[in-house]
């Protein structure tokens, strides 16, 4: 009796842990990620607008219906991004995530408090070598650190109405996402 009891609980045991792993390793390995799929519709470094979602089209699984989606897919090898999104009359939110799908900041039109949310996106090296200009204070200037090179930003501005999605797609459009030149090395 002892003997059976023994291997069902190594069995459950065994079975817990093949199943852990499996759940980490699988967005490692998983070759269809957020990434994969947004590359033939995106350019690199370039805001591009998602078609509207629909059941039988949506390029990522759970986007909402009721949202303008754009995406900037970056590359910062080359420099940091400057990201201007205009902010569409219902809401705007704006979310950067890594390579790898892992989100690191999100920011919204309300938390931004201005007509157009303006920012730069650097690495941790390419922040540390920007000239210290005594003119610019943190509130002047949003700087964001992104932990990778590569990765991706998402736009989204709602359409409170279905009229309304032309207005929120518009204010989309409007968004860039460019390469800065190289900041000057500090002396």
């Amino acid at each position: 009796m002892i003997r059976f009891i023994a291997t069902i609980i190594a069995g459950l045991v065994l079975g817990g842990i093949v199943h852990l792993v499996s759940v980490l390793a699988l967005p490692r390995i998983a070759s269809q990620d957020a990434y994969a799929r947004l590359t033939p519709l995106t350019k690199v470094n370039e805001v591009s607008q998602l078609p509207q979602v629909s059941p039988d089209n949506a390029p990522l699984p759970f986007l909402d219906p009721a949202f303008a989606v754009a995406v900037c897919r970056y590359d910062l090898s080359s420099g940091p991004l400057k990201l201007t999104v205009p902010v569409s009359q219902a809401y705007t939110a704006v979310s950067f995530y890594t390579r790898s799908e892992i989100a690191y900041y999100a920011i919204n039109d309300r938390s931004a408090g201005r007509k157009v949310i303006e920012l730069d996106l650097m690495t941790s090296e390419q922040h540390g070598n920007l000239p210290e200009d005594e003119d610019v204070t943190a509130a002047d200037r949003l700087i964001i650190d992104s932990p990778t090179t590569t990765g991706l930003i998402v736009m989204k501005a709602l359409a409170s109405e279905p009229g309304m999605m032309s207005q929120a797609r518009a204010a989309l459009n409007s968004a860039s996402c460019k390469v800065q030149p190289e900041p000057q090395a500090k002396s």
